[in-house]
């Protein structure tokens, strides 16, 4: 019997208009991230600054709006005053997070003049782990105030004049993880949490502040912390943390592309804890969520070779994505679109080289990898108002759980335009599925462009001399005026861009 698939859509069934920020980004001083990544001196493409403008190439159609910096893991041991001031001056130190050489020839400054060549805001994190609250407050007047203080005459006399103006801040990272330096129980962290946001509150009101949430579901803490940690904070931060990533390790690919359904399950416990959180306080205000940790990671265990340590651009975590990871990558992206009213903000991680979908060789090209694609289309068209997609479609069992659906979905509207783009992805790995589109309250013009990643094996990669897996143009579509019928390709992320009216 032939699988069909309907997805409903009605105009007045909204969502959330999409917060641009969910398409950001993260750069943390782990692996070749920063050196050899997007910092290369002497690379034949390298600015007088020393960013690779290939890389920057790479990185602007992305249109990530916020990029994360420095960490991450790297940021519970890091004195951001080694990163400033006169670079043969700055110290070089072992950082224990990621067992390198850190040389500091990046650092806040230098983040900051990266950031406007990709057209970027930064999302800088404190350290909540060797340090504390005034070295936070030091951090925050050393970027935003104006001048006639200590710190923002230190910003002025490094070159800086005009204060830098970050307004979305995180307070540590991972404070629950026994592997985070200085790790600390939910009341230790939520407490020192607290204070922190006071004092930097105190000194720019007008920044948002992102607490630490659990590392991951899994945690044995999950649930009790985000309570515990909210009950202390909630009057003075604005979004918790989420952190996910998943792997198929085993091999089971059914189960390894349903894990965007164990994502969505994630938020909706985050989501709900922070309504039962506001109910108990008697609180006005909405805590969101900030998903600032998302990705595939294998963790070495793909080519289970174990880098060099305490060398500087230790090269760490270098994933080779597939066809397969593209694939729930895309997914990943619809489930964010699909909880846009709960998240506001997300960070791909990372960027650059380190668990990334854009990768380097020192002194060599620059290449993207297969994970690239998707972010690529969705950042750039799905941006606008969320709509809620009624999808039914056939489902299947696998050890990630019983009726997973094999149709994924996501639709946002673009009104200036009265353009709707619909991210589809079709997980049956053996069957092209007949799809019909049904729109209430619009009425179809043309379909504009439908761009696909498919008909690739599962463990196809792309590598620096061989670019495999790369979007296809596609063509087909019965369209009428309140539907569009069309064949999604086995195994494939479709981006279909339809003017409406």
């Amino acid at each position: 019997m032939e699988q069909t698939a309907i997805i409903s859509l009605n105009a007045n069934d909204v969502i959330s208009v999409v917060d641009e920020r969910l398409y950001g980004s993260f750069i943390e001083h782990m692996g070749r991230a920063v050196y050899t990544g997007i910092y290369e001196p002497g690379h034949p493409s390298a600015q007088m600054d020393g960013f690779r403008t290939d890389v920057i190439d790479l990185i602007r159609p992305l249109r990530v709006p916020i990029i994360r910096y420095p960490g991450g893991n790297f940021v519970s041991g890091y004195r951001w005053e080694d990163g400033v001031g006169p670079k043969t001056s700055r110290p070089i130190r072992p950082e224990p997070a990621w067992l390198s050489i850190e040389t500091n020839q990046v650092g806040t400054n230098e983040f900051m003049d990266f950031l406007k060549l990709v057209d970027a805001k930064p999302m800088l994190a404190v350290n909540l782990g060797t340090r504390g609250a005034q070295d936070a407050a030091n951090l925050l007047e050393y970027c935003n105030f104006p001048n006639g203080t200590y710190y923002s005459d230190m910003r002025i006399s490094h070159g800086y004049t005009a204060p830098h103006n970050v307004k979305l801040w995180c307070l540590g990272n991972e404070m629950d993880g026994p592997w985070q330096i200085c790790a600390k129980t939910a009341e230790e962290y939520g407490r020192l949490a607290c204070e922190t946001a006071k004092m930097m509150k105190w000194i720019d009101p007008d920044i948002e502040l992102v607490v630490c949430g659990s590392s991951f579901r899994e945690m044995p803490t999950f649930g009790e912390w985000e309570k515990v940690v909210l009950r202390q904070t909630y009057e003075h931060v604005d979004y918790i943390s989420l952190h996910t990533y998943y792997t198929n390790n085993d091999g089971d690919l059914p189960a390894f592309l349903a894990s965007n359904v164990c994502m969505d399950a994630f938020i909706k416990e985050v989501a709900g804890i922070c309504k039962e959180i506001k109910k108990e306080k008697k609180a006005v205000k909405d805590i969101c969520l900030s998903f600032d940790e998302w990705n595939v990671w294998y963790h070495f265990k793909k080519d289970c070779k174990e880098p060099q340590k305490w060398i500087p651009a230790r090269p760490i975590e270098e994933e080779l994505y597939n066809f397969a990871d593209a694939i729930l990558i895309g997914s990943m992206l619809t489930t964010l679109i699909n909880n846009s009213n709960v998240v506001k903000i997300a960070c791909l991680a990372q960027l650059v080289n380190t668990i990334a979908p854009i990768m380097t060789e020192p002194q060599g090209r620059a290449w993207l990898q297969t994970t690239y694609y998707p972010f690529l289309y969705t950042s750039q068209f799905g941006r606008g108002t969320a709509l809620k997609t009624n999808v039914a479609a056939p489902v299947y069992n696998c050890d990630a759980g019983n009726g997973i659906p094999y149709i994924d979905c996501a639709a946002v509207f673009n009104e200036a335009e009265n353009e709707l783009s619909l991210f589809i992805i079709n997980k049956n790995i053996e069957c092209d599925i007949p799809c019909t589109l049904q729109f209430t309250n619009f009425t179809c013009r043309r379909i504009v462009e439908w761009v696909a990643l498919d008909g690739y094996a599962p463990d196809a990669v792309n590598t620096a001399y061989r670019t495999t897996v790369k979007p296809r143009t596609k063509s087909g579509g019965a369209i009428t005026a309140n539907s569009v019928r069309l064949v999604l390709p086995k195994l494939s992320w479709n981006m279909l861009r339809i003017s409406m009216c």
